[in-house]
């Protein structure tokens, strides 16, 4: 298939395989950062190719997963107001809140519909101009320009009855978290290259000099994720830390301007409580004053809500890279993409669902069981 397997090539994959074996003397702890790229290297087995020094630590990179469970209990209770259409993408209908989840709400009554766009929730408020459609809105810079054009779009077309739950997270904070947290053995980062598409490198020099961490911007294919790896541990080697763009056929420096410029028009920079890893300053966009009116946290009051994460789940130490997901009592028994503690083993970018789905478990997955993801 074009674009893909040529990025799949098992030759060059030996040749890169090589060079890092050639390349590496000592141990070096990596952390890729989208959940994306932590389901290529398990589907794959790269890290089980790759030599004994290097490990690859898998960083808080799944949208689903680091949305703060207060977060889900809002949209749980907005789903479940009568007067509401809520509309969501598919995976975030099995993620638990502290009591249900979206589709328990939508077999008690609610109207939960999934989408494949958030302009598919506009056009939902157009043609229902008597109900309340509200999109939930998660994820990182990748995900968040088309949900700020369609609040855009909505405030153009005066569509009142839209409005937007807002859970945005940027990479850059999450970084500078992971570095000065105690205990961190992170030494370089394979950075995610659809994040970098949007927003650009800029933000990464700072941090790279700061920390002494080479950054390198980072695919998703296993050649792409073999090519990340190899010019990381080359730096390493070397004593580098500079930020490089192994990612060149989608990633820019500068990123996509007209998609900056509209995060710029409709949200602002905020502090955002992640999943299992606490409040992080900065590290996400709420609706700016402008567009104050479709925040749906603001129309529906349900700010005061907070949540205690269940003792159980360790996600929060598998989102830091502290364990990994086969380290938690948990993992496979307790919690199972059917009956999952946390967003990590729904999500399909979750580290405990990559484990749990290609090798971990020591079992065979059932068929349900292998799609976890509505």
């Amino acid at each position: 298939m074009k674009y893909l397997d040529e990025f799949q090539n098992p030759e060059l994959a030996r040749r890169l395989l090589d060079d890092i074996r050639s390349t590496v003397t000592r141990p070096w702890a990596l952390m890729e950062v989208c959940g994306g790229q932590t389901h290529t290297i398990i589907r794959h087995g790269i890290d089980q190719l790759l030599p004994d020094q290097v490990e690859l630590i898998h960083g808080p990179g799944c949208p689903v997963c680091v949305t703060p469970l207060e977060v889900i209990d809002k949209a749980l209770e907005i789903a479940a107001r009568p007067e509401v259409i809520f509309c969501s993408f598919g995976d975030m209908l099995r993620v638990p809140g502290s009591d249900r989840d979206l589709f328990q709400v939508r077999s008690r009554g609610g109207d939960v519909r999934v989408v494949y766009s958030p302009l598919d929730a506009l056009k939902i408020a157009q043609q229902h101009p008597d109900r309340e459609v509200v999109f939930f809105g998660i994820g990182f810079e990748t995900t968040a320009p088309p949900n700020a054009m369609t609040v855009y779009q909505a405030r153009k077309l005066g569509i009142p009855n839209f409005s937007l739950l807002v859970s945005h997270v940027r990479v850059p904070p999450a970084i500078e978290a992971i570095m000065t947290s105690p205990g961190c053995r992170v030494q370089a980062f394979l950075a995610a290259g659809h994040v970098c598409s949007v927003m650009g490198m800029e933000e990464y020099p700072e941090l790279a000099a700061r920390h002494r961490v080479p950054i390198v911007v980072t695919g998703f294919e296993p050649l792409d994720i073999l090519e990340g790896i190899r010019r990381t541990v080359r730096q390493l080697e070397r004593g580098e830390h500079t930020v490089d763009n192994a990612y060149p056929r989608a990633v820019r420096s500068e990123g996509n301007p007209a998609a900056r410029a509209m995060l710029a028009d409709v949200f602002e920079v905020t502090d955002r409580s992640w999943r299992g890893i606490g409040t992080i300053p900065a590290s996400g966009w709420r609706l700016s004053e402008r567009y104050r009116d479709y925040d749906a946290e603001h129309r529906f009051s349900v700010g005061g809500i907070t949540t205690k994460e269940p003792a159980a789940c360790r996600s929060g130490e598998v989102l830091q890279g502290f364990i990994k997901p086969h380290e938690c009592e948990a993992f496979g028994t307790l919690c199972t993409p059917r009956t999952p503690l946390g967003a990590t083993m729904v999500s399909s970018e979750g580290a405990c669902a990559a484990y749990y789905l290609y090798r971990r478990l020591g079992t065979t997955p059932t068929p349900q069981e292998a799609s976890p993801v509505v």
